[in-house]
């Protein structure tokens, strides 16, 4: 016949002990106590499975709270460690759990005389109460406090004192103590914790680190940051970071650890089939735990020996940055906790990735920004000089080739100022990081095409070198119509923006001798909405116009229109005795 377990019953009311004893004794062997004295000495004596504290009746606050646990009683304590404890913190008694606690000391043993703290190997206590045990003694209230066991390990240590009946405000002789093991809980909340400390740091950048560093410096020191965090914090050590490039959905190595050279350097591309976990990932934002890779019909060879992978999305504000992959040595290495810290710290790299980019266009504005106030402040003076050279050109047809040649040098030096000016800008702009910051669409058609923009209004002039250059235009104006044809004969163009209203000539008389000098050279009108009183346009469309743009217009209307116009190099015959050379541009051009 199998025994029964043996508890210990504690109770002043013998009606109540009688009567609990009856409903206990069928499941239970039960012994009796009607004081502390003789309960301790039992305890002290005999082995127990458990001990019932019966309390005075609810009338009597004081004795009704004694033995309670905030939780709800001692009884809903029973699966953790449970120990009495007496007035020197020595154990009296224990149940197995909290003997576990103990990795079955001899001094846990009944009657042993040991402390709770010595039981537990002297751990350290983190609070909030930093002496549990004397302040339930003392101030005769349930206390509770966090215990340190080693690096990995915590319990919650809740103290309850003994309130004995009639006992006014005298000292409680005993103490129940239950443990409860909270590791899991506190290693939680500290990755969590170090997660969001890692993310103030990932993207963490001095001025002083602004000045020295390049773009590139930066990224190399994001991804030393990411490598370590990864491996130390989250404790993964395969690691593989692909960055999403939007026009071609090809995903672009950024990081890669631990991975065969075969992953390395493979090549894939945001699409849920044939792309493998990250391909897939990165199409459809979703993350992918992938238990066992022997198995599974999308997973593609990364990490050598690898079982298990976590592949995560890198999401910004609902835009797919990249992905985030970690492999395993085992099937099943990642459990829903790693999915979620990765996830939280996928979000963290993004907002970093995001920093970066951030400063690089900021950056590139400063750059841009310089390099234009300076086109800005000298575009004028350089215009100047070109129509003023282009006159003493033309008077001085036939004239000594010594003088011409010294004015074509003064020309091409000139015109550099500005090409010298935005060469620079380019130069010392940095190239781009990777983010979803959205870049200036670029023009390549437009690029190095020199066009003559005709405008008696000077801001429209401004305009046109500020907007136009941005695009690799070069730029050179005219005030008149005179001026305008000037230009046209001496050096060679791309694409003329004339204004139907010149200050000495309509737009299409302006249009008509253009043509007569070169009859391929492509004219865009501009006007403002509706005005065109000597109905240029009507007439010059008959002639072949083929573009007008009507003010206020749009810069994509601009450049649309440019890039439909500009045509292929055209050889433009010079007058006879100027004896120009060529430029070195997209177009023939005088080399002034």
């Amino acid at each position: 016949m199998s025994r029964l377990p043996r508890i210990l019953l504690f109770s002043r009311d013998s009606t109540r002990t009688l009567s609990c004893q009856a409903q206990l004794e069928e499941h239970f062997e039960v012994v009796t106590s009607r004081s502390i004295e003789d309960g301790l000495r039992l305890l002290q004596q005999q082995a127990f499975d458990g001990v019932c504290v019966l309390g005075a009746p609810a009338t009597d606050d004081a004795a009704a709270s004694g033995l309670l646990l905030q939780a709800g009683g001692l009884l809903s304590q029973l699966p953790d460690g449970l120990a009495l404890v007496d007035v020197n913190l020595n154990l009296l008694w224990s149940n197995p759990q909290f003997r576990e606690f103990t990795r079955g000391s001899a001094a846990g043993d009944v009657g042993t005389p040991a402390t709770i703290y010595q039981l537990l190997g002297s751990p350290e206590i983190l609070g909030p109460d930093f002496s549990p045990l004397h302040s339930a003694l003392g101030n005769r209230i349930t206390t509770r406090s966090q215990l340190k066991l080693g690096d990995k390990s915590f319990l919650l240590l809740t103290a309850t004192p003994v309130i004995e009946p009639g006992a006014g405000d005298a000292k409680p002789r005993l103490l129940i103590v239950s443990l409860r093991d909270i590791s899991s809980e506190v290693l939680q909340q500290q990755k969590m914790n170090a997660v969001y400390q890692a993310g103030l740091e990932l993207g963490e950048l001095t001025p002083q680190d602004l000045l020295d560093m390049s773009v590139q410096d930066r990224v190399e020191l994001l991804k030393s940051k990411i490598t370590h965090y990864t491996q130390d914090l989250l404790e993964f050590e395969s690691i593989e970071i692909r960055l999403l490039d939007k026009p071609t959905k090809r995903l672009d190595s950024l990081l890669v650890v631990g991975m065969c050279p075969e992953a390395a350097t493979r090549e894939l591309f945001a699409s849920p089939e044939g792309n493998g976990v990250t391909g897939f990932v990165a199409a459809t934002g979703k993350s992918y735990l992938c238990e066992d890779t022997s198995h599974d019909p999308l997973y593609l060879v990364g990490a050598l020996g690898a079982h298990s992978s976590l592949t995560v999305p890198l999401i910004l504000h609902d835009q797919i940055l990249g992905t985030i992959n970690v492999e395993g040595s085992r099937p099943g290495a990642f459990t829903e906790a790693d999915l979620q810290f990765l996830e939280l710290f996928s979000r963290e790299i993004a907002v970093a990735l995001n920093t970066l980019e951030l400063l690089v266009v900021e950056k590139n504005q400063a750059v841009t920004r310089s390099a234009e106030k300076i086109l800005h402040e000298v575009a004028g003076p350089v215009d100047e000089v070109l129509n003023d050279a282009a006159w003493i050109l033309e008077k001085f047809i036939g004239h000594d080739p010594e003088v011409v040649g010294r004015l074509q040098d003064i020309l091409k030096h000139t015109r550099n100022i500005k090409q010298q000016v935005q060469k620079v800008g380019e130069s010392v702009t940095p190239a781009g990081s990777h983010g979803p910051v959205a870049q200036r669409p670029q023009r390549p058609k437009l690029r190095g095409k020199r066009i003559l923009v005709a405008d008696n209004d000077e801001t429209v002039r401004q305009a046109a070198h500020e907007v136009l250059a941005r695009y690799g235009c070069e730029v050179e104006t005219a005030h008149h119509g005179d001026e305008a044809l000037l230009m046209v004969r001496t050096f060679a163009y791309d694409a003329v923006l004339v204004d139907i209203r010149l200050p000495d000539m309509t737009g299409y008389e302006c249009f008509c001798q253009i043509r007569e000098h070169d009859a391929r050279l492509p004219i865009v009108f501009m006007t403002g909405f509706g005005y065109d009183p000597g109905h240029s346009i009507v007439k010059a469309r008959q002639q072949g116009l083929k573009s007008v743009l009507y003010k206020p217009f749009r810069l994509d209307q601009l450049l649309d229109e440019l890039e439909k116009n500009v045509s292929p190099p055209v050889e433009v015959t010079p007058p006879a005795g100027t004896q120009l050379t060529t430029a070195p541009t997209t177009s023939t051009k005088s080399s002034a």
